[in-house]
Order: structure tokens, then sequence, then C-alpha cells
């Protein structure tokens, strides 16, 4: 028999919040999910140095106790610690590796943890970038949405080195409930993907078959109750069902707003795209959800949960 390679993610469940040798903390990026992640810290008793292009931001952040930087380079001076949450390939690329960015400007020593979505190839640049300047560099994009980061449980899939990944426990621990070391630079990212993928398809299944049943004449309520307690029970059905009114605290329930944003689903439905298709590996059924939440977005709704996908199903299926 072959033998096979296992990856495997290792869950730490630890909820000690203190840290001697690092409390001084830059938070770049404020905006949906940050501005929680940074008032999480304070809260926990971190010292937090935030920056943001947008002044709506920082004045949020404010009120929430992080003091505000005019630029990166003044946010990370002192830092023991960079969190940061960005929206893109290239802007996670010139925050960190920019001639204003944080691996020229931070001292020495520190440890930086980047919680944006982005390609794999990302983290795999700036790593050995800021381990040949003396800083610590690991990826950790989280899972959990707004409702997570407001909360504090969000899930941290972590890639970068172990003891990296040990020292960055006591910020994880204060902005999420679960943390993951998956492996080395950029496995963090490959996990988020994959899981992400996975939520865009299972989203797409719920809202269709969920679209379906109502349409044939079921009671919304009952039908949701039998796949709650039947082979097809998923997260899109217990937390996030896409149909209004019947999970009180799913963004369908509040005209889908401050949820999950279907054009970040667009993005990171991309992202693993292109990811499968580096390694050839074949993802029918993600190419379908990617296409669909691209329909959604084509028609304006970009800014809305990703789970209004229901309501495009359901606009078709009304058509005569």
């Amino acid at each position: 028999m072959a033998a096979r390679t296992i990856s495997r993610c290792f869950v730490v469940s630890t909820r000690s919040y203190s840290s001697k040798a690092d409390k001084n903390v830059a938070f770049l990026g404020l905006g949906n999910m940050g501005g929680y992640m940074a008032a999480n810290l304070v809260k926990k008793g971190f010292n937090v140095r935030g920056y943001d292009p947008s002044k709506d931001a920082l004045s949020a952040a404010a009120k929430n106790g992080v003091s505000g930087a005019t630029s990166i380079a003044a946010a990370v001076d002192g830092a023991d610690v960079v969190v940061s949450i960005l929206p893109s390939n290239k802007v996670v690329l010139d925050a960190y590796l920019g001639q204003d960015g944080v691996v020229k400007h931070v001292p020495k020593g520190s440890l930086l943890i980047d919680s944006s979505t982005v390609d794999p190839n990302v983290p795999k640049q700036i790593f050995p970038v800021a381990t040949e300047s003396g800083v610590a560099f690991i990826d950790a994009p989280v899972s959990g949405g707004v409702m997570g980061a407001q909360n504090a449980t969000l899930a941290f899939m972590v890639g970068g080195n172990k003891d990296d990944f040990d020292r960055s426990l006591p910020m994880l621990q204060a902005m999420g409930a679960k943390h993951f070391h998956c492996g080395g630079s950029g496995a963090g990212q490959v996990a988020k993907l994959s899981n992400n993928m996975l939520m865009g398809i299972t989203g797409m299944a719920t809202a269709e078959c969920m679209n379906m049943g109502i349409k044939m004449g079921l009671d919304p309520k009952v039908l949701l109750d039998v796949l709650n307690n039947s082979s097809a029970r998923s997260w899109s059905t217990e937390v996030y069902c896409p149909v209004p009114g019947l999970v009180p605290t799913a963004p369908s329930s509040r005209d889908y707003d401050g949820g999950f944003k279907n054009e970040l689903m667009v993005k990171d439905l991309e992202l693993a795209s292109s990811m499968a298709l580096g390694i050839r590996s074949p993802i029918p059924l993600g190419a379908v959800a990617t296409q669909l939440y691209r329909i959604v977005q084509s028609r304006g709704y970009g800014q809305k949960d990703f789970s209004f996908i229901y309501q495009l199903l359901k606009e078709e299926a009304t058509k005569k």
C-alpha cells in the first residue's frame, strides 16, 4: 500500500488572556470585523492603537478605547504585536511590504498576525521577508462573521511556526473562541478558503431546497424543523437559515444586513477557485456556487448577506 501524507489541524481551547510580554497591539483595518476585534482586545486589557483610512472607522474605534494613528508606520511604532484584517491581496502586501509598511517600521521581535482572507501565496511572500527582518509572521484568517467578531466567538485558522502560534494565543483568545494551528505559512488561508467554499455551497443548496419545498406548499417552519432533525442538517439550516423570520439571529431576518456580504463571498470563492485551478483539483459545485453569487452581485445586492441568494431563487421561481 502506498504511503499517505496526512495533514491535520489542531484545536486549542485554553482560555487565558494574560501576557506580560505582549501588551501593546497595533490594529490595522477597523471596519465591520476589525472594529469589534480591536474593541475586544481593549476589553481584555491590551493597549490598542489602530489605523484605518476611514475617519469614521477611527472615530467608532475610539469610542471603544482604541487610540488612533495617522499611518501604518505610526500605528506600529513601539508595538509588541500587529493584528490586521484587510480587504485584498494587494492591500495586505502593500501594508506589510510597502515603504511605509509594517515590516520596515515595526520593532524587531514583534509578532505580526494577519487575519485577512487572501491567496495563500500572499503570506508565503510576507513570511520570509518578515523573518529576515527579525519579526515573526502568521496568517490567521477568521470564520464567524460580524456576529462572531462582536461576541469574540471567532474561529482562527493559523499558518506559520508553532512557537509563533503559541505566542499569539493571548490575542486570539481575546478575539475568538477556537484557534487552530493548521501548518506552515499559508496553511491558515488554505483552511479558510476550503471552509468558505463549502459554506457557499451549503448555503446555496439550503436556499435552493427551502425554496423548492415552500413553493410546493410546505410550511417553512415545518420544513426547517425537518431539515434540522434529519440528515440534511447543517450550519446553514441551524444558524444561517436563508428564509426570513425562521431564525431570528440570522441575517435573513434582518433584511440580509449585518452578515457576510455577498461581495466577500464572491471574493473568497474566486480565491478558492484560483487555488483549486493551481493544483488541478476539481470543484464542480464550487464553480456553480461562484457563478450564482456573482449573479446576485451583478443585480446590485453585493452588500447584502450571501444568503440573499434565496431571494434570487425565489424570484426566478415566481417568473412565468
